[in-house]
């Protein structure tokens, strides 16, 4: 078996339309699969590790790293930057593990731009009142809060014909089975099985 270069993904969803839950539960089903860990200038939170949930760099740190045009994607929100790291992405894909970057249609715009071979996947809910209700139960925002998020998810989705692939989130199940679904069938193509199978095709074919 030879090492079939891995593939970037993008997907991007409003919040509340269950894309975290979504990518967590493919990553246990693939270990092919990772999800780039953002460099932020924001403090650490309880519960949170540094290389896990994010890298913790300093202002400092990471104004060096856009000088040095590290960042395939960076972003200021509020008064933290956030940024993706291009060396990371590409030992990842080097090593024939498929990347996903969970970032939101601004972001999706400055990574197809610098790798226009990415594959870009967009998650809806299943209606307003669905996302409105998982909003709600999440129980840890305030009306306005959530109110500010419904008009927030609507600018947002109105960029999903910018994307290559679209999921519909109303059966968790069946959801995930078409986010997989995407990933394995890009595995199949020609190239990269040519790549994979290198010895078994010239066996059968000699």
């Amino acid at each position: 078996m030879h090492m079939a270069k891995g593939t970037l993904y993008v997907v991007s969803a409003p919040s509340g339309a269950g894309k975290t839950s979504l990518v967590k539960a493919m990553l246990k089903q693939d270990n092919d699969i990772v999800v780039s860990v953002s460099h932020t200038t924001r403090d650490m939170r309880p519960g949170e590790a540094n290389g896990v949930d994010y890298n913790f760099v300093s202002m400092d740190e990471f104004n060096q790293m856009i000088e040095a045009s590290d960042f395939l994607e960076f972003a200021e929100v509020f008064t933290n930057k956030y940024g993706t790291s291009q060396r990371w992405v590409e030992d990842q894909l080097e090593q024939g593990k498929d990347v996903i970057l969970e970032i939101d249609w601004q972001g999706a715009q400055q990574i197809r731009r610098l790798m226009p071979e990415c594959l870009s996947i967009f998650i809806l809910p299943p209606s307003r009142e669905a996302l409105q209700e998982r909003l709600t139960n999440r129980g840890q925002d305030s009306d306005d809060v959530i109110n500010l998020r419904m008009s927030e998810a609507a600018s947002e989705m109105s960029h999903y014909g910018e994307y290559d692939y679209l999921v519909i989130n109303d059966d968790f199940d069946q959801a995930l089975r078409e986010l997989h679904g995407v990933f394995l069938s890009q595995r199949m193509q020609i190239a990269q099985q040519q790549e994979r199978c290198r010895e078994l095709l010239s066996s059968l074919l000699s």
